[in-house]
């Protein structure tokens, strides 16, 4: 009878997990599937930084453990070259992903789709078995429960930062291995978990870390019984995550120092205590559709978990049947995670110190485990709420709809009809916990799902409707050609360069499509390198490098072999956007048209220098502090050449006329603030200058000189341009156009415009021929060269040259010249040098990580001693 029972619990609960896995992903499957989401339809999932972003990452995964394993821990489609352990870190070791490697190409956007409604089911499932494990629930409960945690506020608002998720379905995990560590001594859990969590993604794991410590406190109370106790608690938990941590070494310690050249440079050091806005202002995120485009940037934290869970996280706080003690500890956990949302220092700590960029309070997926986590403990099949508590959570749900209903207008994110729609639920949640003919037998389960489920399922809809996603023919038809004019420039050159674009669908283009470039957006980006393109005159970000505005010098120098540029499509076709364009390149005048298609040309630079060259010793001493990028780049090829005339490389000219209209007359162009005469009239001012040679010729633009604040036609013809950049940059304005006039309007959007850095520069390009004709002759002659690790020989005329190479500086590239071990020097504070000896030199670069090793060591003796005590426990227990 026993075992009759047994099994049919058991098979209660399986039926209990299958449910709170397929009610997410279901109910996500069908809303992507009414979106025309790829695979059904023309649209894609890709939005905002998943489509901007981390689509490029998912490429590169692909590439590299499918055809190239030698950039695993190095590539150079990493804007110049850049380590890539803290990116995997961050963005791509997720086990989950490998379901990816089924999906090439533009079909990439199909396993995008199946990586998120994966990753809600396995949220709702993790719960779903927690809840089983630890509380009575199972059934219509156990999924309403499961589907508000998987579908909650944070995890809709968030979908698109699809490396987050993994946090959802682990978080539930780790919180019963903390507690079977505290309660039964029972280690393997919470090591296991907890260690997957460090491994897969370290930021939202320091999140979690910071949660299990409050969760130690309610435990630790909850479940009171000694000091001694309580002392033997603690020093597990301690011991438990420092074993966990020394487990993922591994991958912690080469990530903490990619992290020390990148993230932990932006990290806040003074703060203010604060509150970062009006409190209550919270409550509005607790209803349905509280989400648009605009919360991402900038917005309050995504608190939305249902009615059903928000009214029994309530009734929990006056719930006699809990003890008062795990009560009021609850009570200062939850307010404790409240001030987290609104109080800086707090906001800071949860963010390891950095205020984030876009997607604000990225760790109130917590605030919502715990709510939802109170409710389940509330919802036991004996709960039957008094009036004193009945009374208490209807007044607080009753203020909290009464403040939101007369502060509407100032929610934009919350539509009326929405507000509406969550107060019928909040009514009807409060009705099913309070009457008693409700909770009778199966009406009270099977309310608690239709109401639950279709509270969080119409948030989905509602939230979601107010995002515009990627079209799948948008991605893919870039892609694949793309992809065809990188195959056959690669195809008909094995040598070892980098390959620059006039026209950009994302900055990680170079991922995507698997060719060394100069442009990328990522959070792991060492700040040497915005520092270095802002120097040189191409847009930069805290986060990305675009290098949209190379000149013939900085080509040249960063061995830019190859150009694609967009053509310029007539009759039908006129004005498609295939390939948009982002800058635009007079320049490639003195380029090589190599091959075409329908859509593009590719050119070929007969100025590219090799990846590495003998070069004058004084680039080692190089102090380039200019702001002018003109001269900064004129300043590095004069070190390079060792010929002082190099930095006379350009000449600022000037404009032969300059029109005025609806715009006070301007002695002085550069530095000239540009005044609307009337504010309601157009203002524009029109420059022109006629070549007198076929030199090319270039404009600088400060930042204030940017498309927010003018539109600039140049030549009939819209200046392509990248919008986003703080620092000066260069445009190709004009080459090989001897006696041809060029016209630039600059069409004023405000009031005024400050003509910030505005030049127009002439490049003596025979001068800059020269010098690179000289660096030209003692070329690295590569016989090897994959992403880290590089062979080849190069003669040096006399002791003071260098090898001077393109590849930026890591401290873990290991130099070997002729065989014995070479220092490194950094020039122009990114690149990598050695020093020579007179005559021939082999010389070899090879990457590896730094601090991996240790990370390695460490990692295994932990997992062997942790083994190895796990044996011993297991056989003493046996005996």
């Amino acid at each position: 009878m026993q075992t009759k029972k047994r099994r049919k619990t058991l098979t209660q609960r399986q039926w209990t997990l299958l449910g709170t896995f397929l009610t997410p992903l279901i109910i996500m499957t069908a809303y992507f599937a009414y979106r025309q989401m790829a695979p059904f339809g023309s649209s894609s999932l890709l939005t905002v930084d998943l489509g901007q972003q981390y689509v490029d990452f998912f490429a590169y995964l692909r590439r590299t453990l499918l055809h190239n394993p030698s950039a695993i821990f190095y590539s150079f489609s990493n804007g110049l070259g850049g380590e890539m352990v803290g990116n995997w870190a961050y963005y791509l070791l997720s086990p989950l992903n490998w379901l990816l490697l089924a999906f090439p190409g533009a079909h990439l956007s199909s396993g995008i789709f199946l990586l998120t409604v994966l990753k809600y089911g396995l949220a709702g499932l993790s719960f779903g078995w927690l809840l089983t494990k630890v509380t009575p629930h199972t059934g219509l409960v156990a999924i309403t429960l499961s589907t508000a945690y998987a579908l909650m506020g944070w995890t809709i608002a968030n979908q698109l930062n699809i490396m987050w998720l993994d946090a959802l379905y682990l978080l539930p995990l780790i919180f019963y291995g903390l507690r079977q560590l505290m309660l039964a001594n029972h280690w393997r859990g919470y090591l296991f978990w907890l260690t997957a969590m460090l491994i897969i993604n370290y930021y939202m794991a320091y999140m979690i870390c910071l949660f299990m410590i409050l969760t130690f406190i309610w435990l630790a109370v909850e479940h009171f019984s000694s000091w001694r106790t309580l002392a033997l608690q603690a020093g597990r938990f301690a011991l438990g995550s420092l074993i966990s941590g020394l487990l993922a070494a591994v991958v912690l310690l080469p990530t903490w120092w990619s992290l020390t050249q990148s993230k932990a440079q932006y990290t806040v050091t003074s703060f203010k205590w604060k509150f970062e806005f009006f409190p209550p202002k919270m409550v509005a995120k607790f209803f349905m559709g509280a989400f648009n485009f605009d919360q991402m940037p900038d917005g309050t934290a995504n608190l939305f978990i249902g009615a059903i869970a928000l009214l029994g996280a309530l009734f929990y706080f006056v719930d006699k049947q809990q003890k008062l003690r795990s009560r009021i500890t609850a009570g200062l956990i939850t307010l404790f995670l409240a001030a987290s949302l609104c109080v800086q220092p707090l906001d800071l700590l949860w963010h390891a110190g950095q205020f984030p960029v876009w997607y604000p309070y990225r760790f109130s997926f917590v605030v919502g485990f715990w709510l939802i986590w109170l409710a389940a403990l509330t919802l036991r099949p004996n709960f039957r709420p008094g009036p004193f508590a009945t009374a208490v959570v209807t007044f607080i749900v009753a203020a909290g709809c009464f403040y939101v209903g007369e502060n509407l207008k100032k929610f934009a994110f919350l539509q009326q009809n929405a507000f509406w729609l969550g107060a019928f639920f909040v009514v009807i949640a409060l009705m099913i916990y309070t009457l008693p003919v409700l909770r009778r037998h199966w009406i009270f389960p099977l309310m608690f799902f239709v109401i639950g489920v279709t509270e969080v399922t119409a948030n989905a809809f509602l939230s979601l409707n107010n995002i515009s996603y990627v079209s799948q023919g948008e991605y893919a038809n870039y892609t694949n050609e793309l992809q065809k004019l990188v195959n056959k420039t690669q195809q008909s050159d094995h040598g070892f360069y980098r390959i620059g674009k006039t026209f950009l669908r994302t900055k990680g283009d170079a991922f995507q499509t698997g060719f060394n470039g100069g442009s990328v957006f990522s959070s792991a980006l060492p700040k040497a390198t915005p520092t270095f393109m802002g120097n040189i005159g191409s847009p930069d970000g805290d986060g990305f490098v675009e290098y949209s505005n190379g000149t013939l010098v900085t080509d040249s120098l960063l061995n830019m072999k190859y150009y694609f540029q967009q053509k310029q499509l007539s009759g039908a076709l006129a004005g498609s956007n295939l390939l948009p364009a982002d800058t635009n390149k007079a320049d490639l005048a003195s380029y090589q048209a190599v091959r075409q298609d329908h859509w593009a040309t590719t050119y070929r630079n007969p100025y590219a220098l090799p990846m590495g060259y003998a070069a004058n010793q004084d680039i080692l001493t190089l102090k380039n502090t200019t702001a002018d990028p003109a001269q900064y780049q004129a300043n590095w090829l004069a070190a390079l050449t060792g010929n002082q005339q190099d930095q006379k490389l350009y000449s600022a000219e000037n404009f032969n006329q300059v029109t005025f209209q609806n715009i006070n007359q301007q002695t002085k162009i550069t530095g000239a603030i540009l005044q609307k005469k009337s504010l309601l009239k157009p203002a524009s001012i029109t420059l022109t200058f006629k070549p007198t040679t076929n030199d090319a010729y270039y404009l600088t633009f400060g930042s204030t000189v940017n498309p927010d604040n003018a539109t600039f036609v140049l030549n009939g013809q819209t200046l392509n341009q990248y919008k986003t950049y703080r620092n000066t940059i260069m445009v190709s304005a004009a080459d090989h156009a001897k006696g041809q006039t060029i016209k630039l309007t600059i069409q004023l959007k405000k009031g005024s415009l400050w003509l910030q850095n505005f030049t127009l520069y002439r490049l003596h390009t025979a001068q800059f021929k020269r010098a690179v004709t000289t660096l030209q002759q003692h070329p690295w002659q590569l016989t090897k060269h994959t992403d880290s690790a590089f062979a080849g020989t190069v003669t040096a005329t006399n002791a003071q040259q260098v090898l001077n190479t393109s590849i930026p500086y890591s401290q873990g590239w290991r130099v070997r010249v002729n065989g014995h071990r070479a220092k490194t020097y950094k020039t122009v504070g990114m690149f990598t040098a050695v020093k020579l000896a007179k005559g021939r030199n082999h010389v070899t670069f090879t990457y590896w990580p730094p601090l991996l090793n240790l990370g390695l060591l460490l990692s295994g003796l932990t997992l062997l001693l942790t083994l190895g005590i796990g044996w011993w426990r297991h056989r003493r227990a046996s005996r």
